[in-house]
């Protein structure tokens, strides 16, 4: 059985239309082919060792440092590599984020991405997911998720989402609008914001299995305060997530919370999994990560 990508360029070869590759179910990911659209599913079960890269927010400089350590890695054929979501917005350069991400992809089949709340924010703006119309995305992206920069990655004046929506390539609008919420791995759980405590986790489970796009706001993707929690008692993995900055990449033994510039400042980080080491843009050896019981970051840092 195939394990990787098909990579057919910009447009599907005629030979493919309508016809349905799927690949070893364990990476649950395929390729769909109908007229001149391909969708692109990626990886949603994943095992083995794993690069996790926190919040890119179109910081393509930073990026590419890290990138650089992470293929001369001995092992880097076999290790996975998990982007966290949030390509998009504050930061200069969103296009270019996404193409170096669907470079990588064409290069390394074993690299997969989560949906972030600013990617989920984009597509309903764009209405490219099928959210309820008083969910009102259009005004909220482009007034609160400092949407400006995405716009002009795209060349395109501010605000327009018509514009916008015409000029992102379809391998681009692909790949955002088909982002999974959950990535599983026998270790661990990769979701863009965290868990909620209160909730048990099989629930929690089949709905980031199945985006859930009738909520209003999925809070797996954008709440805050999922970070500064452990996931439910009966979640049986470490839980690693971005979406909010963290002085450092902080480990702690049900979480793992690796966004450590925001998209403002400071140096992207990347977290090698299972050896807890941590390589940034910075570069430099990579370093062990912060560890602690449950004393929580935001508990001592001011």
């Amino acid at each position: 059985m195939f394990e990787g990508i098909l990579w057919f360029g910009s447009e599907p070869d005629p030979f493919f239309n309508g016809l349905l590759i799927r690949v070893n179910p364990w990476l649950h990911w395929d390729l769909h082919f109908g007229g001149n659209a391909v969708a692109i599913r990626l990886a949603t079960k994943i095992q083995g060792p794993v690069a996790v890269i926190g919040d890119v927010h179109g910081q393509v400089d930073k990026l590419e440092a890290v990138l650089e350590q992470v293929v001369e890695l001995p092992d880097f054929e076999n290790r996975w590599v998990v982007f966290i979501g949030d390509f998009v917005d504050r930061g200069p350069d969103g296009k270019a984020a996404i193409d170096r991400f669907l470079k990588l992809l064409k290069r390394h089949p074993k690299t997969t991405a989560l949906m972030g709340n600013h990617e989920f924010a984009m597509c309903a703006a764009l209405g490219w997911l099928p959210v309820p119309e008083y969910t009102h995305w259009a005004e909220r992206w482009t007034d609160h998720y400092d949407a400006d920069a995405t716009f002009a990655s795209y060349g395109v004046e501010i605000g327009d989402l018509k514009a916008l929506a015409d000029s992102v390539p379809a391998s681009h609008r692909d790949l955002l609008s088909n982002l999974p919420w959950v990535i599983e791995h026998p270790q661990y759980l990769f979701v863009h914001a965290g868990l909620d405590p209160n909730t048990p986790f099989d629930v929690q489970l089949r709905i980031l299995q199945k985006k859930d796009f009738t909520l209003n706001r999925p809070q797996w993707l954008c709440s805050k305060g999922l970070v500064e929690t452990d996931p439910p008692p009966d979640c049986p993995f470490a839980v690693v997530s971005g979406h909010v900055k963290v002085p450092s990449v902080q480990i702690r033994p049900k979480r793992i919370l690796i966004d450590t510039t925001g998209g403002l400042d400071g140096d992207l980080s990347c977290v090698l999994l299972p050896e807890k080491k941590v390589i940034t843009s910075a570069g430099g050896s990579a370093t062990t990560a912060v560890t602690g019981g449950d004393k929580s970051w935001w508990k001592f840092w001011g």
